[in-house]
């Protein structure tokens, strides 16, 4: 969920429209090849002519850096029901002007867990996310970008809608991957002496991710820390991605200290932020940081990420 008009509407969309991707929508029964065409120079108003504009793209990502991004996204028709494609390319242009780059072919990231670790949050949730789409694309090193994508569905090529996003290396942007991460105090299940509820809003709650301060590991053993709350997110990404955490815990073991931080005070949007929250300076959630046995970020993740994904990144400081 974003705290802010424009992403707090797109995610709340994601939402519906990632959903119920084993159901709704279908992608090509003939299975007929198709090469989406290269930039090579045009813009993206050229790329997009002729296309009906029939999907809404629904990033789940906002923060951009320079150079190659994880960009996440749904689609959607504009009745927000899911739609599945069997092919999806990104297209990228810098909103003053010039060539578009691409296509950045996208693929299908499952937001499913083992049933041991499906919380009923999750399970009695029909508006969880159980997939999302993810393409890596490069930035450029400042400035405001659009990107739109092609997608194949029941053998049509169709376009999306445009969005624009700011790329910066702004200090008011959550610490990005090679920085030191920031040094807070998370709570802990001895802190919350049996109300673990008051740390977590996962049903039930995850107590072995709240068995160390993050304070205390940090520098000591890699850590995953992930910001998330999952009976108030608004995109319903952060119940599936902690029951992600929750298993990938289990399958690496005790050589990484793995930590959910709730977004709220007291667990009441009222209340405001967390100060943990602020001083990693999130204005959306879910985010997920990697962070190596020396204290600096490995990865990060903002939105939804897949047992696959944070897997892979947490292997790369388990070693």
């Amino acid at each position: 969920m974003a705290r802010g008009s424009r992403t707090s509407v797109t995610l709340l969309a994601v939402a519906g429209a990632i959903s119920a991707v084993a159901v709704s929508g279908c992608g090509s029964s003939s299975h007929r090849p198709v090469r989406f065409p290269a930039a090579a120079g045009r813009t993206l108003d050229q790329l997009r002519a002729g296309h009906p504009e029939s999907l809404v793209l629904a990033p789940s990502v906002f923060v951009l850096d320079p150079g190659p991004n994880r960009f996440g996204f749904a689609l959607f028709d504009p009745t927000h029901k899911l739609i599945y494609a069997s092919r999806v390319a990104v297209y990228t242009q810098s909103a003053s002007g010039g060539g578009a780059q691409g296509p950045f072919m996208a693929h299908q990231e499952p937001l499913t867990v083992e049933r041991q670790f499906l919380s009923r949050t999750v399970a009695q949730d029909p508006a969880a996310a159980r997939s999302v789409y993810v393409a890596r694309v490069p930035s450029p090193a400042s400035g405001k970008e659009l990107m739109t994508a092609l997608a194949v569905v029941k053998d049509k090529e169709v376009v999306t809608t445009e969005d624009q996003f700011t790329v910066t290396t702004s200090d008011s942007q959550p610490p990005r991957v090679g920085q030191q991460a920031i040094k807070i105090h998370t709570p802990t299940a001895a802190q919350a002496h049996g109300n673990l509820s008051s740390n977590d809003t996962r049903v039930p709650p995850a107590p072995d991710l709240q068995q160390v301060d993050f304070a205390q590991v940090l520098g000591h053993k890699p850590v995953v820390l992930m910001f998330a709350t999952p009976g108030l997110c608004q995109s319903r990404v952060c119940g599936p991605v902690v029951d992600i955490e929750e298993q990938v815990k289990h399958e690496i073991g005790p050589r990484v200290a793995f930590i959910h931080m709730e977004i709220y005070k007291n667990n009441n949007p009222t209340n405001g932020l967390r100060p943990q929250v602020q001083a990693w300076r999130l204005a959306t959630e879910p985010w997920t940081f990697v962070i190596d046995r020396s204290g600096r970020i490995a990865a990060r993740f903002e939105g939804a990420l897949s047992a696959a994904e944070l897997r892979q990144a947490v292997a790369r400081v388990a070693s």
